[in-house]
């Protein structure tokens, strides 16, 4: 009698599955790396995204204490009007995970200050570069628009020098703030006789310039600018912008003073402003 062949035909059986299955398998042989599903390009050729994928609320950012120190003329308004000046105002924005802000004003019997906060987080939309270098584009494009030179790799932070280029130059203030002056030659007496000179206006500190900053976020910067706001009154404001990673923030603090001819003090308004940005920097740390 035959003997039918059914271990062979079985084997042929386990070794077609054993085939199949290794079909469906994760990876290729040949080592090619896999789509992304939501941009179609290769997985391992796209850039790291930033750190943050969203943005806390600027207006309860800031500490009730500092924003009194900031904003004195408040704590000269009745409470209830004082407690809705604190609370500020938020930035009309139509995606707060994307750009939020908030601002300050009061009104003071010495000079009236203003703060303005603004948080933009960036996306890049190319594969190839990262949300930080974009970023860093972006705060690039800030940095030259305040005027101050662009940066070298081996550029120490400091202050702006005076260029053609419309940056910032000692003699651009004219509203009374600390300038870089010459005294103009005395007048001679009748006797021939040169009259005391009366002393030059001393220069700005370098550490007040508008300048390149150490130590806050990634990178950043501060500008100070003094430009009218009405016919005998000045506005001093001081901008500090820094990014933590894919995240730019701005700080605007202004002053006007009351009185005809003063202007408020640069050393002042940047202390305050450097101080409300290491705060924040600190926060978006946490």
């Amino acid at each position: 009698m035959q003997r039918r062949a059914y271990a062979p035909s079985l084997a042929a059986l386990v070794a077609l599955l054993a085939t199949g299955l290794g079909g469906c398998t994760s990876g290729s042989a040949d080592g090619g790396a896999a789509l992304d599903s939501k941009t179609g390009a290769a997985a391992g050729a796209e850039a790291a995204p930033g750190r943050y994928s969203t943005l806390f609320e600027p207006c309860g950012s800031v500490g009730r204490t500092l924003l009194q120190e900031l904003l004195p003329g408040a704590t000269e308004l009745p409470p209830e009007q004082r407690d809705r000046v604190l609370r500020g105002a938020a930035s009309v924005t139509y995606d707060s995970t994307r750009r939020a802000g908030c601002s300050w004003k009061a009104d003071g019997a010495a000079a009236s200050h203003q703060l303005t906060l603004d948080f933009e987080r960036v996306v890049s939309y190319d594969p190839a570069v990262s949300d930080d270098d974009r970023a860093q584009e972006v705060f690039a494009t800030k940095e030259a628009e305040a005027g101050l030179p662009a940066r070298t790799p081996d550029a120490s932070a400091g202050a702006v020098s005076p260029s053609a280029s419309g940056g910032p130059s000692a003699t651009a203030d004219t509203g009374g703030g600390p300038q870089a002056q010459t005294a103009a030659p005395a007048p001679s007496t009748s006797a021939g006789a040169s009259a005391p000179a009366a002393p030059a206006p001393s220069a700005t500190p370098d550490e007040l310039l508008p300048r390149a900053l150490e130590g806050l976020g990634d990178i950043a910067f501060l500008n100070d600018v003094v430009t009218p706001a009405g016919a005998t009154a000045q506005q001093r404001t001081v901008s500090v912008v820094f990014r933590t990673s894919n995240v730019l923030v701005t700080v605007r603090y202004a002053a006007q003073a009351a009185r005809v001819g003063e202007v408020p003090d640069s050393e002042e308004l940047q202390d305050k402003a450097r101080r409300l940005a290491r705060q924040l920097a600190d926060r978006f740390e946490e």
